[in-house]
């Protein structure tokens, strides 16, 4: 589905993201796993048009692309990004159907999109109040409703539970698990290695923009050549080291 190849973006003179080269199969969740200031999320404004400034190749199904220069593109993708994405003096309702015509659905597809999108976050009886009166995790749910509002074959995700209760966010993992039933490509970022155990396929270790290993957790383990059975938190410690990040 997606490939790239020496995928590089700088701030400046910091290297965000360093000759990253990596494949996205069709259906699968891909994970993006890293510490703090890793390129994650620099990485994901690359592959989904958020920003413009890099070098290298992005490939989807086969065709180079640059997604920030083409709508098309665009359009096949939906984004789910770690800074809520909603309007908070509109309604749910409104939200959907505002983000719903942005990416192109007439007012017919919008009705049907905005009826499973309030279903998606569990928000049909609220579908009419403000998302100011909204809890956290009620903003995190319409979060991903939006970002999926026109059922995108690719969904981009940037931290979708940050601060969220244990049942939002069990209820953000079913649904993300419900999209990967159909079909859908998933790419995911998170700090949570439970997370990216349960809901990824194959997991890409990032730190300072480079990639230290990419494939399923026991790929990952053999890369890292530690022992079968070692805990995903074992081979990201190994791979990226435990000195802090918070810099």
């Amino acid at each position: 589905m997606i490939q790239a190849k020496q995928l590089c973006l700088s701030y400046g003179e910091r290297l965000a993201v360093d000759h990253l080269e990596f494949t996205i199969e069709q259906g699968e969740c891909f994970g993006l796993l890293g510490p703090n200031g890793a390129g994650k999320s620099s990485t994901l404004a690359c592959l989904s048009g958020l920003g413009d400034g890099w070098t290298g190749t992005i490939e989807v199904q086969g065709k180079a692309v640059r997604p920030a220069k083409e709508l098309a593109v665009r359009r096949s993708f939906g984004l789910v990004p770690q800074d809520l994405a909603v309007y908070e003096g509109m309604t749910a309702r409104e939200n959907l159907a505002f983000f719903g015509e942005l990416a192109g659905l007439n007012a017919g597809e919008r009705g049907t999109a905005i009826d499973r999108g309030l279903a998606l976050a569990g928000l049909e009886d609220r579908a009419d109040d403000r998302v100011d009166q909204f809890s956290g995790g009620m903003k995190r749910r319409l979060n991903l409703a939006v970002g999926d509002v026109h059922q995108p074959p690719v969904l981009f995700l940037d931290e979708p539970t940050v601060g969220v209760d244990p049942q939002s966010r069990n209820h953000i993992f079913e649904t993300l698990e419900s999209l990967a039933s159909e079909g859908r490509t998933l790419v995911y970022t998170t700090h949570y290695m439970e997370e990216a155990e349960r809901l990824c396929q194959r997991i890409l270790i990032m730190n300072e923009g480079k990639s230290l290993g990419c494939g399923t957790h026991e790929e990952l383990t053999a890369q890292a050549e530690l022992p079968s059975g070692s805990t995903l938190e074992d081979v990201f410690l190994h791979m990226t080291g435990r000195s802090l990040r918070d810099g």
